[in-house]
């Protein structure tokens, strides 16, 4: 797995040391850090620049970080926008307490797991801005490198008691277990003597039994009122082939048997997860307590914090269903602007910052909330309103001609520059030199919106209708005198005269006065330009609440993909450069099936204001 930053890594520098006395909004995970900070919790850790036991790091260096957090997926799919949650709080603590994050693969479950979704998760976390290299050391680690120590510590639980082989089929054991009313019953196999179950794991080892014949279970109390307790599982025969380690193992631990274990191996300060996992806390510390009393993990021992998931209105985070989403077609990938994953959030247009706001405007809360969709939305827009540069794009374009454009200039095919600020004046920081203005062309055609010209207005209507005047943004005053309507009755060209000196910028632009300006795209200089108005794939916003078939709650008018004129400057962009369409909103241009003056594709990102407000 490489560890090096891609070339097109965002330059915001998310893991730079917070500022000196910079504010932060607390939170119960920060007040819980401060507080061991305070106390000393982890000051006489070491740490030997790798993980490993207890000798391991004993004979290491003080540890130069103040605090050890980790982000530890399963490779098993893309990451999601409540996984981008994780990312920023974990890193983020990290950076803000002079601590190191450790980015860490979970891949104990060979089958699920795949180096396709390695890479993709290391490029998400990167793109988000954040690096797990610090103190001139690499923390980049995979779970499966462990799986010598968690079997030999899997020996040394049954060794002391602690863990047996238990031979009883899945559904025995289920049955067995009981419920939240009715205690367990102890399995037949628990009264083996230690000699019994480590020759017996030994053989599950060797491969002398079936798949799903025989586990290893922690023996701990079948009456326990937390079910977790029950001698949960902690190693299964399973035969393979590891993404890492190949064909080695024929047996690989259980996931909460192998998380507590990789926390204490890394020296981790503070293992941060979501409130599912808050049942498991009490094995995770029993786990951790036989195995430091045992000498092979280092005191003191790790801690599990439990924070409430993201739930977000209009999405879906389940693996399960995204993937479904993904081979039903229902989307084009897992990259469809659409999906809440991380690639297809940037594909859509989010940038790292707007993630990051949002993350921080979130909070972090031990209560399960719902998050509006309007809120993400409203951090992108934050973000771009003072970095997309502007441009005018014709969506539903009809012809409108200047029918004295001759008269007034001397040739119907003559044309001139107009210009326009790339960043409005207020966007651009006191002292920082503006960008270069936008020059386009403006002819005797020029494309305007459909909905620009009424026939017969309404009341209230200041744009385009027979008599009336309005600005070209930009350009000239012109008074409207009609339009061509085909067989159809349906518009094919509206006709206005141009009124010479009051282009914008000029002495005379003031010597008429209009009600409106519109935006438009000149005939001579536009570029013609595939764009897709993507908007919320779901139209319930809670799509898979309460048993719901989330198929149904699709929604069917997701994306639209038009034809349009775009000025200039937008034909020019290079993938994943973002822009405000005057008037519709935020841009990007596909950083797949765009390319620069050859084929332009725009994604709508989001609209100007909230469209779903209530």
């Amino acid at each position: 797995m490489s560890s090096n930053t891609p070339s097109n890594a965002p330059k915001n520098n998310a893991n730079a040391p917070a500022a000196e006395g910079e504010h932060k909004v607390s939170n119960f995970l920060r007040q819980i850090i401060e507080n061991d900070l305070d106390k000393g919790t982890y000051a006489s850790r070491r740490w030997a620049g790798t993980p490993g036991d207890a000798a391991h790091h004993a004979a290491g260096q003080p540890d130069p970080a103040k605090i050890r957090t980790r982000f530890p997926p399963e490779p098993n799919g893309y990451l999601h926008i409540g996984h981008a949650k994780s990312i920023c709080l974990n890193f983020g603590l990290a950076r803000d307490y002079g601590g190191v994050c450790h980015m860490r693969f979970d891949d104990t479950n060979p089958e699920k797991e795949d180096t396709e979704y390695v890479n993709s998760i290391l490029d998400a976390v990167q793109w988000l801005g954040f690096q797990w290299e610090a103190n001139g050391q690499n923390h980049l680690f995979q779970a499966s490198d462990y799986f010598d120590f968690m079997y030999r510590a899997a020996e040394h639980l049954i060794t002391a008691g602690h863990a047996y082989v238990d031979e009883q089929t899945a559904e025995q054991m289920r049955a067995a277990r009981g419920d939240f009313g009715k205690p367990g019953v102890d399995s037949p196999f628990r009264s083996r003597t230690p000699e019994q179950n480590l020759a017996r794991f030994r053989e599950m080892r060797d491969g002398a039994h079936e798949d799903g014949s025989m586990v290893l279970r922690a023996k701990i109390d079948m009456a326990s009122p937390n079910i977790n307790l029950r001698d949960p599982a902690i190693y299964r025969i399973r035969r393979a082939t590891h993404h890492n380690t190949g064909d080695k193992w024929c047996i690989y631990p259980m996931y909460t048997f192998a998380h507590p274990i990789e926390d204490a191996l890394e020296q981790i300060t503070h293992s941060i997860c979501t409130l599912e996992f808050e049942d498991q806390r009490p094995f995770y510390d029993w786990l951790m307590e036989r195995l430091c009393e045992g000498g092979l993990l280092a005191n003191p021992a790790p801690r599990q914090y439990e924070f409430a998931r993201l739930n977000l209105t209009y999405v879906i985070t389940s693996k399960r269903k995204l993937a479904q989403l993904v081979y039903d077609h229902k989307v084009s990938g897992w990259d469809d602007p659409r999906m809440p994953t991380i690639v297809g959030l940037r594909r859509r247009g989010y940038t790292p910052e707007s993630i990051q706001l949002f993350a921080e405007r979130i909070g972090v809360t031990k209560s399960d909330s719902w998050i509006d969709y309007s809120t993400l939305e409203g951090c992108l827009r934050e973000d771009l309103e003072n970095k997309a540069h502007r441009g005018m794009a014709v969506l539903d374009p009809v012809k409108l001609v200047l029918t004295n454009w001759a008269e007034a200039f001397g040739a119907d095919d003559y044309t001139e520059d107009c210009t326009q600020p790339a960043l409005p004046h207020h966007a651009i920081p006191e002292g920082q030199t503006p960008p270069p203005d936008r020059v386009f062309k403006i002819g005797k055609h020029v494309w305007i919106e459909r909905e620009d010209f009424e026939e017969v207005p309404p009341k209230g209507y200041k744009r385009l209708f027979p008599g009336n005047v309005v600005r070209l943004k930009g350009g000239y005053v012109i008074e409207c005198t009609g339009c061509a309507k085909d067989a159809n009755g349906t518009v094919t060209e509206v006709h206005a005269k141009v009124i010479p000196g009051t282009k914008s910028g000029t002495p005379g632009a003031d010597s008429v006065k209009a009600k409106a300006a519109i935006t438009w795209v000149s005939v001579a200089s536009g570029v013609s330009a595939e764009v897709r108005l993507y908007d919320r794939l779901f139209s319930d916003p809670n799509p898979d609440a309460g048993g719901k078939d989330f198929i149904e709650a699709l929604n069917p008018n997701s994306l639209k993909v038009v034809t349009a004129y775009v000025e200039p400057s937008l034909a020019a962009a290079q993938p994943d450069q973002k822009f405000q369409f005057e008037r519709f909103g935020y841009f990007v241009a596909d950083r797949v099936d765009h390319v620069a003056g050859v084929k332009p594709v725009f994604n709508r990102v989001t609209g100007l204001k909230d469209s779903w407000g209530k």
